[in-house]
């Protein structure tokens, strides 16, 4: 199985189990505090996805998230947008609780989905705020229907899935210069991590700096009777099936005004502070790594400038790629300026 270039960043930051689950989870005892309101939209027979309403007043926002996350991702951060915007955030087909049918997963079924239900809800024209593998839809979408949107917002989504690092030799090389031979032993923290929520939380706020509200995690996996951590929801085929459905970022037919945050790596020398004891072979893949990928964020923002010569494009170096859990503040403020400046 091949990950997505998205799956492998979401993979990375979960866990490691991608086996599905047989059928919907029975519903456990806990309650989801979020303070939003769950409903179902069909976008065609037999699939319907997640959407959840968070009420508010304003314009209308509509949270997309990354792969393999759902709606949920955005329990904490969405509420905090009350008093300048109406919230609503949908869980792609394949995730969560939303359908996982057998095909739909090319990027224009799936930016057909969101405009589906934006179209069923009768959503003013929103601002589409997508993170990671979620630039794609919002690039779509806005291709071809930017009369029904009020801006786009790229939440290091700006990568593009036909032109990603990992096709290039030279980057795979020295990836792999830098991987041990021999994994270290996972620490007790790893071990213990799918034990419990509060576990898992306790792993994740270690390796990150922050960690998934528990709605999402109970929305991504199974959970056992005794509250343990099973299965991971999304199968397998579903990452397969989006990234062979993938396109390249074309952002030609975009009229609405378009905020792109990129998460960026932190400057070489910073980046060499984090390897003192390399070689001088390590210290080479190091540079090449980091000036590969420089080369490549450079050419997926020169993209979109030059298709959208007013977008407001931040780098945010050192940001993780889950920024706006990294970085809550920074991207409310960002996202706040950039809805209350639109007309």
């Amino acid at each position: 199985m091949r990950l997505s270039a998205w799956a492998v960043a979401a993979f990375l930051m979960v866990g490691s189990s991608l086996t599905a689950s047989a059928g919907d989870p029975e519903p456990s005892a806990w309650h989801d505090p979020s303070p939003h309101r769950v409903q179902f939209v069909t976008v065609e027979d037999g699939v319907r996805l997640e959407v959840l309403d968070w009420g508010g007043t304003g314009r209308a926002v509509v949270l997309l998230a990354g792969s393999g996350c759902t709606a949920h991702i955005y329990d904490d951060f969405a509420p905090q947008l009350h008093g300048l915007c109406h919230v609503y955030a949908i869980t792609r087909r394949g995730s969560g609780m939303s359908s996982h049918p057998a095909s739909g997963y090319t990027d224009q079924r799936l930016a057909d989905d969101v405009f589906q239900v934006i179209e069923s809800l009768q959503i003013e024209p929103p601002v589409l705020v997508g993170h990671s593998m979620a630039g794609s839809e919002l690039t779509t979408v806005g291709n071809q229907h930017s009369g029904r949107l009020s801006g786009l917002v790229y939440l290091d989504a700006g990568a593009d899935p036909r032109d990603f690092p990992w096709s290039d030799p030279a980057y795979r090389a020295a990836v792999h210069k830098l991987s041990p031979v021999t994994p270290p032993p996972p620490s007790p923290l790893e071990k213990n991590r799918m034990n419990s929520y509060s576990d898992f939380r306790a792993w994740q706020t270690a390796k990150l700096g922050f960690a998934f509200c528990e709605a999402e995690v109970r929305n991504e996996y199974d959970f056992n009777p005794d509250e343990s951590i099973g299965a991971f929801r999304t199968p397998g085929f579903v990452h397969d099936a989006i990234d062979q459905g993938g396109k390249k970022r074309d952002y030609s037919g975009i009229s609405v005004p378009v905020l792109a945050i990129f998460a960026t790596p932190l400057p070489l020398e910073d980046v060499l502070k984090k390897h003192p004891r390399a070689n001088p072979e390590e210290r080479e893949a190091v540079e090449q790594e980091h000036v590969i990928l420089m080369q490549f964020i450079g050419r997926w923002k020169a993209n979109l400038q030059s298709a959208v010569p007013k977008a407001r494009i931040l780098d945010w170096p050192g940001a993780n790629h889950f920024v706006f859990l990294s970085n809550e503040a920074d991207v409310l403020r960002e996202l706040r300026a950039f809805v209350g400046g639109l007309r």
